[in-house]
């Protein structure tokens, strides 16, 4: 059986193998825009999740004329009105560190008895005619006062998921993908997927 080609709308490696994961075994080539000569650069544009995603996967699919997949997802927190929201990964700035965007964190934190947060996840298909489909997934948990754990990255230390008693720094990669956004999202897609191939092919 011919494989499917689905361009991912990033140049992260490690991104690339997760998603080669989520399609491990299914007839789906997933190609990074390493693996392409030349193509504009974005910048990623909305007000959501969503329609980052969207907007990503359009350019690409568009640019390429390949159908091109792309995720947008970040930290929305109760007591900031949602924020850091869509700016989660440059929340203290364009080029901050993980360290920097947690310390702006705690700080806007200080003094709000309410510590609920979502964590959310957005992934978008799109076909180069612009039609598109998406996939989300919300997990919610509570923003601690002190870091703990020391694996994942960006505010896992920091994000307790009640239902394990753990934050997302101290679960495993399985743990994890079990029960995040972005896993969430992802078998939502896989579920999906048989509609998604004839989707793609009509």
């Amino acid at each position: 059986m011919s494989k499917t080609v689905l361009v991912l709308a990033s140049r992260n490696k490690g991104k690339k193998r997760e998603f080669e994961l989520l399609f491990n075994g299914l007839p789906v080539e997933i190609k990074g825009l390493c693996e392409f000569q030349r193509i504009p650069e974005f910048e990623e544009e909305g007000s959501t999740f969503e329609e980052i995603a969207i907007n990503k996967a359009k350019f690409v699919s568009k640019a390429l004329d390949l159908p091109a997949i792309a995720d947008d997802s970040g930290l929305m927190v109760e007591a900031l009105n949602g924020a850091p929201g869509i700016f989660s990964a440059r929340y203290a700035g364009k080029l901050a560190t993980n360290g920097q965007n947690n310390r702006k964190l705690l700080k806007k934190m200080e003094g709000k008895e309410n510590r609920s947060a979502i964590f959310v996840c957005s992934i978008a298909i799109s076909k180069p005619t612009g039609q598109i489909l998406t996939y989300t997934g919300k997990c919610p948990g509570v923003i601690l006062h002190k870091p703990v754990g020391t694996s994942g990255f960006g505010y896992d230390p920091f994000f307790y998921y009640s239902p394990l008693g753990k934050t997302f720094a101290q679960l495993s990669v399985e743990e994890k993908n079990r029960v995040s956004h972005r896993g969430q999202a992802m078998r939502r897609l896989k579920d999906d997927f048989q509609k998604i191939l004839t989707w793609l092919e009509d």
